[in-house]
């Protein structure tokens, strides 16, 4: 029996090639140069393929189904126990199956290889047929069947690239950007929009074809030129020699177009201010050649060339989209590839001729659409399209830097991405229906692809506090005889992702603090370690319930406003307990008595407190009781049980139903709802207020979907959405560093809402006027 192909071999086997069929650029594909393990990831639990091959690429889809360990709680049987001595609840990590996306891209010259080691590796797949797109799909049609044992289903081109697309803008945030050479950003990521259609698809190979999309399975090819890509090659190579795409793409970035072309100032001798023309303005494309006496260089003739097809495409394109009233267009194809000149040429087209009306954008993903079209195509039947997706950090590239010059090794010949992952979320999310206009909706409050001294503060925030998260990872499973190693690894996978947004900041979008977190905690899922904060949450969760009944007691005994600030009060105070942040697990790990009190006596109450908090007690005072509130809830332990729920037991008092929303998943010290469901069973077994609001639905536990610290409102389970419609919700509150100053401190809702948080870390307060342990509460009421 012949011995599979490792991974290291398959490499190794690229890695040669590279040096010979490749006329010289295997070095600048990224994909031959992979860690062995980051190639074909889990292909061994491949169920179904799809395969795009283009004139130069290959993008190849696979789905999978990933095991991996998910942290479990469930509560114990304390009937006939001294429960004062036992835990509260068990915890158990157990492994889950999930389905995941994967998709690679690499050269043509290694197609053969890579189907080498796909068919040497495939044990459970389910299919017997390969979906296929591309002009590369009967061109090798004969070798996939030979290779794989796999009937080839061809695709049509344009289907598959118009599904791919619908599909990355529904699900991926921050896919589509507009591009801005001149600014600090070279990439302005754009705000998904609840309605993805309609919109302009313009993509431009040999040719142009353009398509108007209207709904996921109504579109139609309204226009086209035969002058593209292919144009831009084939005269490229005539005028300089030059025969492969790339290079001469290089050449037109070191040239300088107004050596050829004829402006309007050198016909006019400024500018035509009758027309309002500006005399820069391209009056003749190569109209110098005509005139000039002299040689000119392949790059100014690069340059002049690619501008003359650009604003060509441009031009076109702009007035099929202002035909059919459209300001969206998307480009793509293989003429784009995230190459700086290109974007350039076409947006500034675009600019032009629509006299800013009309919007050129680019998608991240690009590249991949014609792939995951095909695998869609193939996939009707599980019907993909009716879950949730989500980009796995872990396991993609990442954008690559557009410019030429800059890390030109890291430029690959296909722009993007070289791999690039999806994971199917349990449950559908959609927006938060009391979102005031989800279309202009931005979760994040700083963008740090744009300010700068932000990013370099929080990248080396986050790099310092890395090697006490590997700790607390590796020490969250004592019994794992791998848990150092797997730790190690973490923390090597997460440092290389830091590294990499410290050069390209917008690799995967707007780099903001959420993104960072999700990164960490996409790392910490690949590397099985669910729920490293699961033992400090079962222990702080316990002792905060002893806690339970004196705290209502001392609050039952206060007079009503006294009583108003101090659940106020116990609210921030509570929010202090995060181990996210270093100010307070400094504090925790080194003062064990530390407690509800003590964090009261940190808090910075005044002045932001004051006016706000004095609008809310009035609107309390004089206003009918809110009909349904919903709380999301931020950490376990002393803040949900100290600080939210005596809050929600004063709303349920005043005859207001509590919608209490957890995350799905752990994430830090993170109250999970399923660790929610246990803490709200022994508090209603000690408050009747509690208990019978559970027992007559006035308080409802749901999740939101996510797993992360900071919160998206557009991406919040279904199931949560439908109830804040039917209970009419008319009050939002949101509690927590992440989820209402790293998020949503300038969200807008249609409804009254409470942003509560303390600000535990001292670069930010100072950045806000405060100092640490400041505490921001800001209650907002919508203008009718």
């Amino acid at each position: 029996m012949p011995m599979r192909p490792s991974k290291e071999w398959v490499a190794i086997k690229m890695a040669e090639r590279g040096g010979r069929g490749s006329g010289g650029h295997g070095s600048l594909d990224k994909s031959i140069t992979l860690p062995p393990d980051e190639i074909f990831r889990n292909l061994e639990n491949a169920k179904r393929f799809a395969i795009d091959i283009g004139g130069s690429l290959t993008k190849l889809a696979y789905y999978s189904t990933v095991q991996h360990k998910v942290a479990r709680v469930r509560s114990f049987d304390h009937s006939g126990k001294d429960i004062e001595h036992e835990p509260l609840y068990e915890i158990s990590v157990q492994e889950e199956i999930t389905a995941r996306l994967h998709f690679i891209k690499f050269e043509n010259t290694y197609i053969e290889t890579c189907l080498d080691f796909i068919k040497d590796h495939l044990v459970n797949t389910e299919t017997k047929v390969i979906k296929a797109t591309g002009g590369g799909a009967y061109k090798f049609k004969d070798l996939i069947e030979k290779k794989l044992g796999l009937k080839v289903d061809k695709e049509d081109v344009m289907t598959c690239l118009i599904k791919g697309c619908n599909f990355v803008l529904k699900n991926i945030p921050h896919e589509v950007f507009a591009y801005q050479k001149d600014s600090d950003t070279e990439f302005r990521f754009q705000t998904n929009h609840p309605n993805i259609f309609p919109y302009l698809l313009v993509n431009i190979g040999s040719g142009v074809s353009i398509v108007k999309v209207e709904t996921e399975d109504k579109f139609e090819w309204i226009g086209g030129s035969s002058i593209g890509g292919g144009t831009f090659w084939g005269l490229g190579a005539l005028l300089t020699k030059t025969k492969k795409f790339d290079e001469l793409l290089q050449l037109a970035s070191k040239g300088q177009h107004t050596n050829v072309d004829m402006l309007v100032k050198d016909v006019y001798g400024g500018a035509y201010q009758t027309l309002g023309l500006s005399g820069n303005l391209i009056a003749s494309s190569f109209g110098k050649s005509t005139t000039a006496d002299k040689e000119f260089s392949k790059e100014d003739m690069a340059k002049s060339l690619l501008h003359m097809i650009s604003n060509d495409i441009g031009q076109l394109a702009c007035l099929y989209a202002k035909l059919h009233n459209l300001d969206k267009i998307y480009f793509g194809g293989f003429f784009i590839r995230g190459h700086p000149v290109t974007m350039r040429t076409i947006t500034y087209s675009i600019n032009f001729f629509s006299k800013g009306e009309v919007q050129a954008l680019f998608l991240r993903h690009e590249g991949y659409l014609g792939a995951i079209g095909a695998f869609l195509k193939g996939a009707e039947q599980d019907n993909p399209n009716q879950y949730s997706w989500g980009e796995n950090y872990a396991g993609s590239s990442g954008l690559m830097s557009t410019s030429p010059d800059v890390f030109p090794m890291q430029r690959t010949r296909s722009g993007t991405f070289d791999m690039f992952e999806m994971d199917r979320l349990e449950r559908p999310l959609v927006n938060l229906p009391l979102l005031k206009d989800p279309s202009t909706y931005i979760p994040d409050t700083v963008d740090l692809t744009d300010d700068a001294m932000a990013r370099k503060y929080w990248l080396t925030c986050f790099e310092e506090a890395l090697d006490g998260v590997a700790k607390r990872a590796a020490a969250s499973q004592p019994d794992s005889i791998d848990a150092s190693e797997r730790a190690e690894k973490f923390r090597q996978k997460y440092w290389n992702k830091l590294q990499t947004l410290r050069q390209q900041p917008f690799a995967y979008g707007t780099l903001t603090v959420r993104s960072l977190l999700d990164t960490r905690e996409h790392c910490l899922n690949e590397f099985n370690f669910p729920d490293p904060y699961s033992k400090v949450k079962q222990k702080e969760n316990g002792i905060a319930l002893k806690c339970f009944q004196s705290v209502i007691e001392s609050l039952d005994s206060l007079g009503w406003e006294e009583r108003q600030f101090a659940l106020v009060k116990g609210l921030l105070a509570g929010n202090v307990f995060d181990w996210g942040a270093k100010a307070v697990s400094d504090v925790l790990e080194s003062e064990p008595q530390f407690g509800f009190e003590e964090a009261k006596s940190k808090l910075q109450e005044r002045p932001w407190l004051e006016d706000s908090y004095s609008q809310w007690l009035e609107r309390l005072k004089e206003g009918p009781p809110h009909k349904c509130a919903l709380i999301f809830a931020d950490n376990s332990g002393i803040d949900i049980i100290l600080g939210v729920f005596p809050f929600v037991r004063e709303l349920l008092s005043r005859g207001t139903e509590v919608i209490l929303a957890c995350n799905s998943g752990p994430a830090l010290n993170d109250v999970t709802y399923s660790e929610s469901l246990i803490v709200t069973e022994r508090i209603a077994a000690m408050d009747p207020v509690i208990q019978s609001a559970l027992r007559e639905e006035k308080l409802l536990l749901v999740q939101t979907g996510s797993s992360s610290p900071c919160l998206d409102l557009s991406r919040l389970d279904k199931g949560l959405a439908v109830l804040v419609r039917e209970r009419e919700t008319d009050l939002v509150i949101i509690e927590g560093m992440g989820r209402a100053i790293h998020t949503n401190y300038y969200a807008a809702l249609k409804c009254e809402s409470l942003k509560l948080a303390v600000i535990k870390n001292s670069w930010l307060a100072d950045r806000l006027g405060g100092k640490i342990f400041s505490v921001i509460f800001k209650y907002e009421v919508p203008c009718k």
